[in-house]
């Protein structure tokens, strides 16, 4: 049931942040909304541990504001390989470990290698995946852990 309420009050917030109208008749019409919405997640049985992960909600923004500061860095050292040139890059596939424990912190461990300019998840095998990197110093940064240890922490 917490997972339900979570989900109720998710959507309301979303609602209301994107909505900026706050008239009696749009309130309750997004009370209406979120109920209809939570009662049938509900009763098909798809709001669980999985779908609505509650341990995420407090360690999640953290870890997004280091993302952020990470795809910056990374966004200014491939514009920086644009405009050196071919010399200035050294392409390699490398493998990393995932330590995570659940299948969700190894989706957001992929995805975070994904977002990050210069770097692209392959493929994943087990805890293996296989990374795409253009630079050695991308290669070296992803190979020394940091990302990995911080989704751990996010996953608890």
């Amino acid at each position: 049931m917490r997972h339900v309420l979570s989900l109720s009050a998710l959507l309301s917030i979303f609602w209301l942040v994107n909505s900026g109208h706050y008239t009696p008749l749009l309130l309750s019409l997004m009370v209406v909304s979120v109920f209809s919405v939570a009662a049938l997640c509900h009763y098909m049985d798809v709001v669980d541990g999985e779908s609505q992960p509650l341990y995420l909600t407090f360690t999640l923004p953290g870890y997004l504001l280091w993302l952020f500061k990470e795809v910056v860095l990374a966004n200014i050292a491939v514009a920086r390989c644009v405009w050196l040139g071919k010399e200035s890059t050294s392409p390699c596939v490398i493998t990393v470990s995932a330590h995570q424990k659940t299948d969700l912190g190894i989706v957001i461990y992929a995805n975070s290698i994904t977002l990050t300019p210069g770097t692209v998840s392959i493929d994943l095998e087990g805890n293996q995946i296989l990374v795409h990197a253009l630079t050695g110093e991308a290669a070296d940064d992803l190979l020394s852990g940091e990302m990995d240890r911080r989704v751990c922490r996010v996953e608890g």
